[in-house]
């Protein structure tokens, strides 16, 4: 089977589900960030050799592009992201693309107000030293710099972070199809 190039829909709905995937296992985070340092494919084991005593890995899961699908619509709805990404700004100039950025900063900022409730992961202010015990929550907070030896780690806080606590997305009929993100308009 030869691979075709993924289309714009396509590799949308493959970041989201990679995104989501990328969070739920640290294996798979292991292999993109191998991956992304250059590494070649070849380079890049399939998994790592586990030890015997080692808990056993939680399997990846399928993960639906609907929900990805409909985020993305809202987000065009409310604040023409994809009209505005797609464009060609070489032509325009900076205040030009400053005014257009501040229209679609507004408009995604409500579309997330609308449908979701979020929360800093960490409530210490950015630039704040944090001490970071042994048995921390590794998939809301990642070390970065130099980091060698067991916790507990003592470091700045660079960013808090963001935790969804409520989503509020509408329900979709079962004819609805999600990868139509925004409707061809035709006006008579």
């Amino acid at each position: 089977m030869t691979d075709s190039k993924p289309s714009l829909p396509g590799r949308i709905s493959l970041a989201f589900g990679t995104f989501f995937a990328i969070l739920g296992n640290a294996e798979l985070a292991l292999r993109v960030r191998r991956l992304r340092a250059g590494a070649s494919e070849a380079d890049v084991p399939a998994s790592e050799p586990a030890p015997a005593e080692a808990a056993p890995v939680n399997p990846l899961r399928e993960v639906a592009p609907d929900a990805a699908l409909q985020l993305l619509a809202l987000l065009q709805r409310e604040a023409r992201l994809i009209d505005f990404v797609e464009e060609d700004i070489a032509a325009y100039s900076d205040a030009d693309i400053g005014a257009a950025a501040r229209l679609v900063h507004d408009g995604c900022r409500k579309a997330l107000s609308e449908h979701f409730s979020l929360e800093p992961v960490r409530t210490e202010n950015e630039g704040d030293r944090i001490s970071l015990p042994a048995g921390f929550d590794a998939a809301a907070i990642r070390l970065s710099g130099n980091v060698v030896g067991q916790p507990p780690f003592t470091g700045q806080l660079t960013h808090r972070g963001w935790r969804v606590t409520e989503t509020r997305l509408p329900s979709l009929s079962q004819s609805h199809d999600s990868a139509i993100i925004a409707p061809a308009e035709v006006e008579l």
